[in-house]
């Protein structure tokens, strides 16, 4: 297919520029929580002396338990019938107690044991966590099916993860706020106060996707849910029934080959960013400034700047790219140009000429920029495939499986990240004085591991078999079987 796409997007597959603001909205609301509860953790340790063993302990439990809730809340969220629609009930209750989870979470009492505040963060963070999971699957899901156009969804999706962004330009000051003692007498104090602020900010706009945005298949009117009016099963079968769904949607989803190769490379591309994300500060600060941390810290403030505002320029690209070219052939594009940023490393983090480190990162924004843009929209197309094959629509099913692999992938990355910085023989100790192979071996995998994991991603979709082409055939399908007349594209029309 040329560049020129022969497919148009009709008037009526076109979801109004507000209503994508509206569910952008959700997407800030779903990363401010994310990246609060992820900074604002900090406040145990520096301000009430909890062992930092035990702080990761407490903020990994949680995260443990989205392998079942994700998959369950989808799964009920699928399956839901009610007068309301399968995904803004959820969305709406779920952003407001999400919201009010996070208050209390923070609203830590004074003088107690680490023990006490152990558990109680424990406790409060499984309540919290199951609270937004609630919210984001079916906020997921709902952006799955807001239109059934190939290229509105890829627009959709540009937009959603540039106003998502922007979360991550107001995190980094939380814990600023926090110890400012023009508002907070302590730190402690300063959290139960920025967590009432952003619990608002959540319960405000979180629930603007439930009022303001219409679901595709509201009352999901399809072949795999039961008939309206149809006699009501047993308890004790009802049960079996739904755990047995459940089962069997969880295996189909893990089956389907096409999603099995978008999780496959977006592990690849966010593990292998993630597991040597530390390591540019080390790179930086140790070769670059031979050991100077103040200086070296600068310049890794000014790269982060720089690749963080660069992301907005790159999710602008690539959803005009997507829509232009296609979005497997945009993905090999972005995950390319950031290939070559990670290898500029090798020569632009250079002691004789700090300022080179800048030019590599607007070109390593094309990775998580592009990702996270693209991968919505091709999921989206999964979900057709998979209907035209199975007769069911598993939106909240597909977007569950695949976000919890995103975690997994950081969990992951995170552990093995500290095993490769050991296997370099780093030593915190020897300052400045870390010997030439620690270096070079600190220089090899911030730039290489990235590059040949970005490099095995592109190969992972090289076969992915839904492309443009593909994607409005299984629409013509779907609609000839729900009855619906396709309504040709405008080029179509004009053909």
């Amino acid at each position: 297919m040329s560049p020129a796409s022969k497919h148009e997007t009709a008037p009526q597959d076109r979801i109004p520029f507000p209503l994508k603001l509206v569910y952008g909205l959700g997407a800030f609301v779903n990363n401010l929580l994310a990246a609060a509860i992820g900074g604002m953790v900090i406040v145990l340790n520096l301000g009430l002396g909890m062992n930092p063993a035990l702080v990761g302990l407490v903020s990994a439990i949680p995260r443990l338990t989205d392998a079942l809730t994700d998959p369950l809340v989808g799964y009920i969220s699928d399956n839901t019938r009610s007068r309301w629609g399968r995904r803004r009930p959820y969305i709406f209750f779920g952003a407001i107690a999400a919201g009010v989870t996070f208050a209390l979470l923070w609203q830590l009492p004074e003088a107690r044991s680490e023990a006490f505040y152990f558990w109680y963060f424990l406790v409060g963070s499984l309540v919290f966590y199951l609270a937004y999971t609630v919210f984001a699957t079916p906020w997921v899901a709902l952006g799955y099916e807001l239109t059934p156009d190939y290229h509105e969804r890829t627009r959709l999706m540009g937009t959603q993860n540039f106003i998502g962004q922007l979360a991550y330009l107001i995190a980094p000051w939380f814990l600023l706020i926090m110890q400012d003692e023009r508002l907070f007498p302590d730190m402690v104090s300063g959290a139960a106060g920025l967590a009432i602020v952003i619990a608002l900010v959540v319960m405000f706009i979180g629930i603007l996707p439930a009022i303001f945005l219409r679901e595709r298949f509201a009352h999901a009117d399809l072949d795999g849910l039961p008939a309206a009016g149809a006699a009501p099963l047993h308890w004790t079968r009802r049960i079996a029934s739904n755990v047995a769904g459940f089962l069997k949607g969880f295996l189909i989803t893990l089956k389907f080959t096409p999603f099995v190769k978008l999780c496959i490379a977006t592990f690849l591309i966010f593990n292998g960013f993630m597991m040597i994300a530390s390591f540019q500060f080390y790179v930086i600060i140790y070769y670059v400034f031979g050991g100077d941390t103040v200086e070296g810290a600068r310049f890794a403030g000014y790269a982060g700047t720089l690749g963080a505002l660069s992301t907005f320029v790159v999710i602008v690209i690539v959803t005009r790219l997507g829509t232009w070219i296609g979005k497997r052939r945009t993905f090999f594009v972005a995950t390319g140009i950031s290939m070559l940023g990670y290898a500029l490393k090798w020569v632009c983090y250079n002691p004789e000429i700090p300022w080179l480190l800048l030019v590599p990162a607007p070109l390593m924004a094309f990775g998580l920029g592009g990702l996270f843009t693209l991968m919505p929209s091709m999921i989206a197309d999964v979900v057709d495939a998979d209907e035209l094959q199975t007769r069911e629509r598993r939106e909240g099913m597909y977007g569950s499986i695949f976000w919890w692999v995103v975690k997994l992938g950081m969990a992951a990355a995170l552990a093995a990240g500290g095993f490769l910085l050991n296997a370099t023989g780093f030593d915190v100790a020897l300052g400045g004085d870390q010997s030439e192979r620690t270096i070079y071996l600190l220089r090899l995998m911030d730039a290489f591991v990235p590059f040949v994991s970005s490099a095995l991603a592109i190969w992972a979709i090289y076969s992915f078999s839904i492309t443009e082409e593909k994607a409005y055939e299984v629409r013509k399908a779907l609609e000839l079987r729900r009855g619906v007349v396709p309504v040709p594209s405008a080029s179509a029309a004009a053909a």
